[in-house]
């Protein structure tokens, strides 16, 4: 009989199976792709997770790119997808200089757009290689899984039965379900269930999706307001994600985050990407439209 792990691991590399047939590009056009729509999984059952978005943004630039690797991808959420309904990529080439080439891309939902989103491309260059520190925490492996700290509530219960699909270690509970109230920064684990080889394009697709994940918990955690299942939602209003290095996912990355700004209804919120070298990876940044009150 398997372990409970074993059967949690099992469920998040089916959900990568998932998101990565959703990042399978079908030509349709001048740079223009169908695609489909993951099913629902993690806290968002009823809508498209803005991480899918993102990575089949940089899935859909990438590939009008061949001499250049994605760099930085500036992404703003239009509108709410359904989860597993088909969709198509637009894809504009802007600029293709000998530095930087520049893509618009769209994600569309029956002709309606989701996402809109510029992407920027250049070469990495290995030197000089200066980077901010990684915060010090405990590693992986005396970090526990999200999955025994999320409850079981029907909204926590859906972070096991239908998993993200990557692996997520937290120092404790997400504010949203647990009602936790702090102002300091916080920083979680994650990587891939397995390796999907070593192209850039991919493996920055599957961070950008995994870069999602507990940026608008760190406003709800700021929030002087009440938290906990129902109490705390929220929209993502756009997304910003800087690659420093090439990656590689399937290996364990630190994801510090911070709350930056809450003024009314809007917060900021920043993240730094470091590898398990302690290497910065990437930067992010994302803006969430707050909805704090009772259950529904």
């Amino acid at each position: 009989m398997m372990s409970r792990v074993d059967v949690l691991r099992n469920a998040i590399g089916a959900s990568l199976d998932e998101l990565l047939a959703a990042l399978d590009l079908r030509p349709c056009g001048d740079d223009r792709f169908a695609v489909e729509s993951a099913p629902a999984s993690g806290g968002t059952p009823d809508r498209v997770f803005g991480g899918q978005l993102l990575a089949q943004a940089v899935m859909g630039a990438s590939a009008t790119v061949t001499d250049k690797d994605i760099h930085s991808l500036h992404a703003t959420f239009l509108r709410a997808g359904t989860p597993g309904a088909p969709l198509r990529i637009h894809v504009a080439r802007l600029r293709d200089g000998r530095s930087i080439a520049t893509r618009e891309v769209t994600v569309l939902e029956e002709g309606t757009p989701t996402l809109v989103a510029v992407a920027s491309f250049a070469r990495f260059l290995a030197e000089p290689d200066v980077t901010v520190p990684a915060p010090e925490v405990p590693p992986p492996d005396e970090t526990p899984l999200l999955q025994e700290l999320v409850g079981e509530t029907a909204s926590g219960r859906r972070w096991t039965e239908h998993p993200p699909a990557v692996e997520l270690r937290l120092p404790e509970p997400p504010s949203f379900l647990s009602g936790v109230s702090a102002a300091t920064p916080r920083a979680h684990w994650m990587r891939l269930p397995r390796s999907v080889g070593a192209e850039h394009a991919r493996n920055a697709a599957l961070l950008a999706y995994a870069s999602d994940f507990f940026l608008m918990d760190m406003l709800f955690r700021w929030h002087p307001g009440e938290r906990g299942p129902g109490r705390a939602n929220g929209f993502s209003l756009d997304h910003a994600i800087w690659f420093h290095r090439p990656v590689r996912f399937d290996a364990w990355h630190l994801h510090a985050q911070e709350a930056v700004a809450l003024v009314g209804d809007r917060g900021l919120a920043r993240g730094a990407i470091h590898d398990v070298h302690g290497r910065c990876v990437a930067s992010v940044a994302q803006e969430v439209l707050l909805r704090m009150g009772s259950p529904s």
